[in-house]
């Protein structure tokens, strides 16, 4: 199915058409959960690991 570069173009144009482009609000309210989300991730990761390494100093008498 090979198709010239000014079919092809043409194709590209009208399927941009088509996108829905998020408005800068829904932008920056999807960043800024992804960075709310990221840093519980890291707390609750950071948690788990204290404690795992508290339960392996109590058992290992370190």
């Amino acid at each position: 199915m090979a198709s010239n570069p000014v079919q092809f173009i043409q194709q590209v144009r009208s399927e941009v058409g088509k996108v829905h482009w998020p408005s800068r609000r829904e932008v920056v309210l999807t960043t800024v959960m992804v960075f709310v989300m990221a840093a519980l991730t890291a707390t609750f990761f950071f948690l788990v690991d204290k404690i795992i390494q508290l339960g392996l100093a109590a058992v290992l008498g370190i």
